[in-house]
């Protein structure tokens, strides 16, 4: 996905994994923090071509811009403010961060930027979510946990031997048959929202106008991942059998399967499927569609059994609300976005 090929192929499409770890000097963008009126025809990455000199930005626009964007589309006649990209990626302090803490956490490395301790501020999820707790009022003490294996988080949770838990991505609580999850865990507001992409091979793309150019289709996803956008009111995909869902072990499975042609696309989030295809070595042979098919979100959560469950959460959607308003959310996504790409360079 760095290579220079697939570069050419991303300025059309809705995911940008390229040569970012060389920062160009801030004066080089000249036509960065700057307010920018949307024209009939834009779209996240002509604009950013025309801001930053190249597509593979787009997505500094578009964590800036969520607000006023559709998906990940632009409206002609709205403003959006183009932020100059971040130069030097470093993490937040944490004073309240400590081993004895009132308030415990837990998370485990992840696929991708969320959580992982080999990256700066131990990732991006985890770094908001130290600064939104900075920023919270009444602010308390906190540590945070690593369990690596993710099937025991749940259990963890329910048991409350940990106070809170990230990232976790949210089902559709308002379906008619909610998820056990949602009965179980109170989710905090949006930590960060990301779009789903369907990556296809070069080969044997399809056009994706309208939800009718899915159906027939064969997708994969891996084991575990909600499928709540696919079977939407509107869509119905699965319990209507209108396309095939193929759940793989893995990511990097569904990848394995797209290239055997055994599938037609994998529909995984920005993040998790840059990752999986520069691991994959597909990067010049698979390509992510540009219309995004959906988009999902990472969540602190917290037992609904839990005695301080309420405070807790409120403490955390506060200092989340405080971290937008201040304006450190977009730089910390900024410092994380410009080292994701680099890193998969």
């Amino acid at each position: 996905m760095g290579l220079k090929r697939l570069s050419k192929k991303l300025a059309r499409l809705a995911l940008a994994v390229g040569p970012l770890a060389a920062i160009v000097p801030t004066a080089a963008y000249a036509a960065c923090d700057v307010d920018y009126v949307v024209q009939g025809g834009d779209n996240l990455f002509s604009i950013a071509e025309d801001h930053y000199g190249t597509r593979e930005r787009w997505s500094l626009i578009y964590y800036r811009n969520q607000d006023v964007l559709i998906g990940s589309s632009v409206v002609p006649g709205r403003s959006l403010f183009i932020p100059c990209p971040a130069e030097q990626p470093k993490p937040d302090a944490t004073p309240l961060q400590r081993q004895d803490a009132e308030l415990t956490l837990l998370t485990g490395n992840s696929i991708g930027p969320f959580a992982h301790r080999s990256l700066p501020g131990q990732g991006v999820v985890t770094e908001l979510v130290n600064a939104a707790l900075e920023l919270a009022p009444s602010p308390v003490s906190y540590a945070i946990n690593w369990d690596d294996d993710w099937s025991t988080h749940v259990d963890h949770m329910n048991a409350q031997d940990f106070d809170m838990g990230f990232p976790w991505p949210k089902p559709d609580c308002a379906a008619p048959s909610p998820n056990e999850q949602c009965q179980a865990f109170h989710f905090s507001d949006p930590v960060m929202s990301m779009p789903v992409m369907l990556f296809v091979r070069t080969d044997n793309q399809f056009t994706f106008v309208k939800d009718d150019d899915v159906i027939g289709k064969t997708l994969c996803r891996p084991e575990g991942m909600l499928n709540d956008d696919l079977d939407t009111a509107d869509r119905r995909w699965l319990s209507e059998g209108k396309i095939d869902l193929v759940q793989a072990a893995t990511t990097h499975d569904c990848f394995a399967q797209l290239a055997d042609r055994k599938v037609d696309a994998v529909a995984v989030d920005l993040f998790t499927g840059a990752s999986a295809l520069v691991d994959s070595g597909l990067r010049n042979s698979v390509v992510p569609l540009e219309r995004s098919l959906s988009s999902t979100s990472l969540h602190v959560v917290i037992s609904k059994r839990h005695w301080r469950g309420t405070s807790h959460l409120y403490r955390v959607n506060a200092g989340l609300k405080a971290l937008r308003e201040s304006g450190r959310f977009d730089e910390i996504m900024a410092r994380h976005l410009e080292l994701f790409w680099g890193q998969l360079q």
